[in-house]
């Protein structure tokens, strides 16, 4: 009798626990990405591609590169990160630095030799032009600035942004930009020191983060940024954007994905990083006005809604290696003289 109730007590158990194995949902895939906001670059239609095609779900992230890369830094020992996007300068340190770990998604053979690491410790997945992006609603009626020399007039005074250049790759890139174009070279950003120290005048809003909405808004009229984030306020919020490539010239780079070293999730990590490079990926970048890395993934209807081929003629080129390199010297300094 006992028997029997202990094999009717040991059934009923099993019973409970097969079915509580069959109502467990499957455990989510994800894969944590630093530096994916949902406002820079179109990640949002990205991040939602991601979880269609492959299941794996991308929580949004609004770390800048400098913050991404501080983090992963911190947290080297036991990784949260799974991979990261950042500018191409913060790419080419992590790998010195051991954050990044090789992996070489598919079409990878596709990506220029100059827009990747040979091991495949980063790798580009576009590219975009430094200009203004300008609210011309939110001038007031004064001019489009069409130069760097324009922003220093007193008629633009609290009226332009730029990102923390120490801290956001775009900064930086601007920096780049205006020195370059102002004469100087990656050895010496005098010309830029004394641009920023000039356009203080000016009262500028330095942000640290991506500050598209709050150029939508008009609280920042004119901000230094790239030509995607300006065709796509233009184009899909049909707000009244123009894009400024500036008569002295500026500089097209590459941002870059990673995976971080050790991530805890590589299976999901992988999936990301292929998706970014592959047709539908390289597509819905080009659909976001950036310039795919992969050639021929730019449809027609994109590419007629840029700047002309003589704006983007002013262009200069840059060593990207030499760039990465000279990044903290000029960090340093900035803080020094500027801030």
């Amino acid at each position: 009798m006992r028997i029997a109730r202990a094999l009717r007590g040991l059934l009923a158990v099993g019973v409970f626990a097969a079915a509580a194995l069959a109502v467990t949902p499957a455990v989510a895939q994800t894969a944590i990405c630093y530096n994916c906001p949902p406002e820079w670059a179109d990640w949002a239609s990205q991040i939602a591609a991601i979880k269609a095609k492959t299941g794996v779900t991308v929580p949004f992230d609004n770390k800048n590169s400098g913050q991404a890369m501080a983090q992963i830094a911190a947290e080297k020992a036991n990784p949260v990160a799974d991979v990261t996007y950042v500018g191409v300068t913060f790419g080419v340190q992590a790998k010195k630095d051991g954050l990044v770990m090789p992996y070489k998604p598919a079409k990878f053979d596709q990506i220029p030799a100059d827009l990747k690491d040979p091991e495949g410790y980063w790798f580009t997945i576009h590219s975009g032009t430094l200009g203004f992006m300008v609210n011309v609603d939110a001038l007031g009626g004064k001019p489009i600035p069409k130069s760097w020399k324009d922003l220093l007039k007193p008629e633009y005074k609290g009226m332009i942004g730029y990102l923390d250049p120490p801290s956001a790759f775009v900064g930086y890139v601007g920096a780049v930009a205006v020195n370059t174009a102002l004469g100087g070279t990656l050895d010496d950003f005098t010309p830029a020191m004394n641009y920023f120290k000039e356009l203080k005048k000016n009262q500028p809003i330095i942000p640290k983060q991506t500050s598209y909405a709050r150029v939508l808004s008009g609280e920042i009229p004119i901000l230094f940024d790239y030509d995607f984030n300006a065709y796509r306020a233009k184009y899909k919020d049909k707000a009244n954007i123009a894009f400024v490539i500036p008569a002295e010239g500026t500089v097209a780079v590459p941002y870059v994905m990673s995976m971080v070293a050790k991530a805890p999730h590589q299976a999901e990590a992988k999936k990301v990083l292929d998706f970014v490079l592959s047709d539908e990926g390289q597509a819905l970048w080009a659909n976001a006005y950036l310039r795919p890395v992969r050639a021929g993934a730019m449809s027609k209807e994109a590419a007629a809604r840029f700047l002309p081929a003589a704006d983007y003629a002013r262009t200069r080129p840059v060593d990207y290696a030499k760039m990465a390199a000279s990044q903290k010297a000029f960090s340093d300094r900035y803080v020094k003289e500027v801030q």
